[in-house]
C-alpha cells in the first residue's frame, strides 16, 4: 500500500535543525514543481489555455514524469527519522536526476520515435535510460513499499532471461540497452498505459478530490447525512454509511476517507451505543465501497476504461448497480443490528439544522452537477474536472465562509503535488511489470494457458482470479493490482465467454477486499486506531459486513443484468431479486429479521441460504429461495404468535 495509506507505529521524533531547514527547502521546491506540473497538464488538457503551444504527447509525458518523480524523491524520503546530510544530498540527487534526464528525453521526444531509440539507442541516451530505469524501481519503494518495488524489478530485469525461462514463461530475450530502451525510451513501459492514463485523464480529478476536502466537503457530507438520517434507529451508522460513500466516490482514497470522516462517525457511533469494533468496521466498509462507488471512483476505474476502449461512462453506469447493492445491505445491517441492540438516532443536539446544511451544500453540490453533466452529458472526460474545480474555486472565493481556505492556495498546490507524484511514482513503476510482459509476448500466452488449465470450467477460472486478486491486493496499492491482472488475468476470463466489464469489474472488486480482510485490512486497521478498538476483531467484523463484496463479483460476472448490461426488463428482474437477496442476507448476517424480530443461529444459516439462492443468476434458484424465506418466515410468525 502507498506510504500515505500506512499507519505509524510510534509518534515522530522533533526533526534536528538541520533536518527542519532542508525540509522546508524541500517544500518549497515541491510546491514549485507541483505548480509547473499542473501548469503544464492544464496547457496539455485544455485547449482555450495557451493554444498553439502543447509539446507533442511522448515530450508532455517525459515532462510530466520528471517533475512529479522529482517530487517522489522529495517528499517521500529514504529514511524519515534525523539522517545525517548525505542522505539528505541523495534524495536530492535523485531528484535532480529524474529532472534532468526526463526534461532531456522531453526534448528529444520526437527523434525518439523518428530514429528507433527504443530498439536501439545511442550511448548517452541508454545511459539516461539505464538511471531512469532505476529511478522508476526506488520510486515505487518510497511510494508503495518494498514488497511492490521488488515485483517491479524482477518482472523489469525478466527480459534479459525469458528465452531461459520454461513453458508459458518464455518470451523474447533483451540484453541490458535493449531492455532500458525498450522501458524508459519505449511506450509500452514507463510513459505506458497506466502513466498515460494518470496524464491525460486522472491528474484533473485528484486535484478536484483535494480542493473539495480542503473546502470542507467531508463536512458537509457529514452535515447532509445528519440531517437525513441522523434521528432514524442506528441513525450515526448510517450517517457514516451515507457520508463515507458520497466523500469517498469523489476523494477516491479509502484512507483518507476514513480519516476524513472516521474521526466524526466512529465516535458519534460509539456514542449512540454502538461497540468500539463495529463502529469502526462500519466506517471501514462504507470507506472502502467510496473507491467502487461512481462518479469517480478511483484510479482503476479510468484505467479499466483504458483497457476495455470504452468511455469512461460505460464503466460508471456498470458500477451502479454493485455500488448501491452493497451500500444497501451496509444500511440494512446497520438498521437490523440498532434494532437488535434498541439502538436509538443521534442526540437531537448534534442535528445541523436545515439552514447550516444548505449554507455549506450550494458550492458543492453545483460542482458535482457541473462535473456529472459535462463527464456524462458532453462526455467530455478529460474537461470534465477541471470546469468543477473551476467553478468550486471561484464560488468559495465569491463566498466568505469559504473564502479564508481557499486562500491557502499552497496548501492546495502541496496536497495536489503530493497526491500526483504518489500516483505517479507507483503507476511508472508498474508499467515495468506491463512493460516487460508486452515486449516479451509473455502477457498474452499467460492468458491463453490459463484458460487451457481451467479445462474450460470458468468456475475454477474465477476462483483463480479471485485468489490472485486478494492476494496481490495484500501488497499492492488497488490500482498496480488491476494493471497487473488486467493484462494476464482478464484475457482468460474474456477468452472463457464471460463479460469482458464484468470481468474486469470483478478483478477490481476483489483486489480491494483485502481493505478489509484481515491479516492486512488497512482499512479496519486504520478505522480502529480511530475507534480505539481491537484490530484484528475490528478486521473480521468489517468482513462480515462487507460479505457481499465477496458475493457479488461472483454473481454479475454470471449474470451481466447486475451491471445493467442485457434486456431492460431482464435487468430490472436481476436487480429485484438481488435486492431481495440483500434483505435477507442482512437479516441473516445480523440476527433480525423485518416484520418478526431476533432469529436464532440456525434460522440465520437458512436465511443466508435463502439470500444466496436468490442472488444465483437463474429464475429456479430465485423461486426456491424466495419460497424458503417466506416459510421461514410464517413458522417464525407462528411460533411467536404461539408463545405470545
Amino acid at each position: 500500500m502507498s506510504l500515505s495509506e500506512q499507519i505509524p507505529e510510534t509518534a515522530p521524533q522533533a526533526p534536528a535543525p538541520a533536518d527542519t531547514a532542508m525540509m522546508r527547502l524541500s517544500r518549497v521546491v515541491v510546491i514549485a514543481l507541483s505548480v509547473v506540473g499542473i501548469a503544464m497538464t492544464m496547457v496539455q488538457t485544455l485547449p482555450i489555455i495557451a493554444p498553439g503551444m502543447r509539446p507533442i504527447t511522448s515530450a508532455f509525458y517525459y515532462a510530466l514524469l520528471g517533475v512529479f518523480l522529482a517530487v517522489v524523491f522529495l517528499r517521500f524520503p529514504a529514511d524519515r527519522r534525523d539522517r545525517p546530510m548525505w542522505l539528505w544530498l541523495m534524495d536530492w540527487a535523485m531528484a535532480v536526476a529524474a529532472l534532468v534526464i526526463c526534461t532531456y528525453l522531453a526534448f528529444q521526444a520526437r527523434r525518439i520515435m523518428t530514429a528507433g531509440w527504443s530498439f536501439a539507442a545511442p550511448f548517452w541516451p541508454t545511459v539516461g535510460a539505464s538511471i531512469l530505469f532505476v529511478l522508476s524501481i526506488e520510486g515505487v519503494r518510497r511510494c508503495a513499499g518494498l514488497l511492490l518495488a521488488v515485483v517491479c524489478a524482477v518482472f523489469g530485469l525478466y527480459p534479459m532471461i525469458a528465452d531461459s525461462m520454461p513453458g508459458v514463461l518464455w518470451g523474447n530475450q533483451f540484453s541490458w540497452s535493449g531492455l532500458v530502451a525498450a522501458h524508459a525510451l519505449g511506450t509500452e513501459s514507463i510513459i505506458g498505459i497506466p502513466f498515460r492514463v494518470v496524464a491525460d485523464l486522472l491528474i484533473g480529478y485528484i486535484i478536484f478530490g483535494v480542493v473539495l476536502a480542503l473546502l470542507g466537503g467531508g463536512e458537509f457530507f457529514m452535515a447532509l447525512a445528519l440531517k437525513l438520517l441522523g434521528r432514524t434507529r442506528g441513525g450515526p451508522a448510517k450517517v457514516a454509511i451515507v457520508a463515507s460513500s458520497l466523500f469517498g466516490s469523489l476523494s477516491g482514497s479509502v484512507v483518507s476517507n476514513i480519516i476524513t470522516t472516521g474521526t466524526f462517525t466512529i465516535p458519534s457511533m460509539k456514542k449512540a451505543g454502538y461497540s468500539p469494533h463495529y463502529s469502526s468496521a462500519v466506517e471501514a466498509c462504507a470507506s472502502t465501497g467510496g473507491t467502487l462507488m461512481p462518479p469517480i471512483m478511483g484510479a482503476a476505474a479510468f484505467l479499466m476504461a483504458t483497457f476495455l476502449a470504452v468511455p469512461y461512462g460505460e464503466v460508471i453506469a456498470a458500477a451502479v448497480i454493485p455500488s448501491l447493492l452493497f451500500y444497501a445491505a451496509l444500511l440494512l445491517q446497520a438498521d437490523c443490528y440498532a434494532a437488535s441492540k434498541d439502538l436509538q438516532g443521534a442526540d437531537e443536539a448534534d442535528i445541523p439544522s436545515g439552514r447550516s446544511v444548505l449554507r455549506q451544500s450550494w458550492i458543492f453540490v453545483l460542482s458535482l452537477a457541473v462535473l456529472i453533466y459535462v463527464l456524462l452529458v458532453l462526455r467530455l472526460e478529460s474537461y470534465a474536472p477541471w470546469y468543477a474545480t473551476g467553478v468550486m474555486i471561484v464560488g468559495a472565493l465569491l463566498d466568505p465562509y469559504f473564502r479564508p481556505r481557499v486562500l491557502a492556495v499552497t496548501k492546495i498546490i502541496e496536497e495536489s503535488g503530493v497526491a500526483l507524484a504518489q500516483l505517479i511514482g507507483i503507476l511508472a513503476g508498474v508499467g515495468l511489470v506491463v512493460g516487460a510482459l508486452s515486449i516479451t509476448g509473455v502477457g498474452s500466452a499467460f492468458a491463453r494457458e490459463l484458460v487451457q488449465y481451467a479445462n474450460g470450467n470458468v468456475y475454477l477460472l474465477l476462483l483463480y482470479g479471485a485468489m490472485t486478486s486478494f492476494v496481490l491486493g495484500m501488497g499492492m496499492t488497488v490500482s498496480a493490482c488491476y494493471v497487473f491482472l488486467a493484462i494476464i488475468l482478464a484475457p482468460a476470463l474474456v477468452q472463457a465467454g464471460l463479460n469482458p466489464m464484468a470481468s474486469h469489474l470483478y478483478i477490481l472488486y476483489w483486489g480491494m477486499l483485502s481493505y478489509i480482510t484481515p491479516p492486512v485490512a488497512l482499512a479496519a486497521i486504520t478505522a480502529a486506531s480511530v475507534g480505539k478498538a481491537d484490530a484484528m476483531k475490528t478486521g473480521f467484523t468489517a468482513m462480515r459486513l462487507g460479505l457481499i463484496l465477496f458475493i457479488l463479483p461472483v454473481f454479475f460476472v454470471l449474470e451481466p443484468a447486475l451491471i445493467g448490461q442485457g434486456d431492460p426488463m431482464h435487468v430490472l428482474q436481476a436487480v429485484a431479486t438481488a435486492g431481495f437477496s440483500v434483505v435477507l442476507l442482512s437479516a441473516g448476517l445480523s440476527g433480525w429479521l423485518y416484520f418478526s424480530g431476533r432469529i436464532n443461529a440456525a434460522e440465520r444459516v437458512v436465511v443466508i441460504l435463502a439470500a444466496l439462492l436468490s442472488l444465483y443468476p437463474e429464475p429456479v434458484t430465485d423461486l426456491i429461495g424466495v419460497a424458503v424465506a417466506l416459510a421461514l418466515f410464517a413458522l417464525h410468525r407462528m411460533r411467536r404468535t404461539a408463545t405470545a
